[in-house]
């Protein structure tokens, strides 16, 4: 196949892939909804519900450890392929550095949680 007619596939996949994905994020949110109505549950029920489902104040930071431990595995990698004849550093450094960054997250996660839980 021609590789200009590859790159015109790619955006064309790219936006139908987004869509989707929007399309049923939207939709099950939606059913959601409507369950919480069936069962017949007023307005300040479902606002009691949906408070209930507290966000992680944390998750950027969480985001952040896990991106920097991929960047520092990337460059890594990128640095040993380069001086070395060896092609797996990239992969191996990429798979292992963003596991430490979710174990580092996650530690992270929860003493951030017990500190918040902690009476003053």
């Amino acid at each position: 196949m021609d590789p200009g007619v590859i790159g015109v596939f790619v955006p064309i996949i790219l936006f139908i892939v987004t869509g989707l994905v929007l399309i049923t994020f939207f939709y099950f949110r939606s059913k959601e909804k409507q369950m919480l109505i069936e069962k017949g549950l007023s307005s300040d029920e479902i606002k009691t519900f949906y408070d209930r489902k507290k966000r992680d104040p944390y998750i950027l930071m969480k985001i952040g450890i896990v991106s920097v431990f991929f960047g520092i595995g990337l460059g890594f990698g990128l640095m040993l392929q380069e001086n070395t004849t060896k092609d797996f550093w990239v992969p191996f450094l990429l798979f292992v550095s963003t596991g430490v960054g979710f174990v580092l997250a996650n530690i992270f996660g929860r003493t951030m949680s017990k500190k918040e839980d902690l009476p003053s």
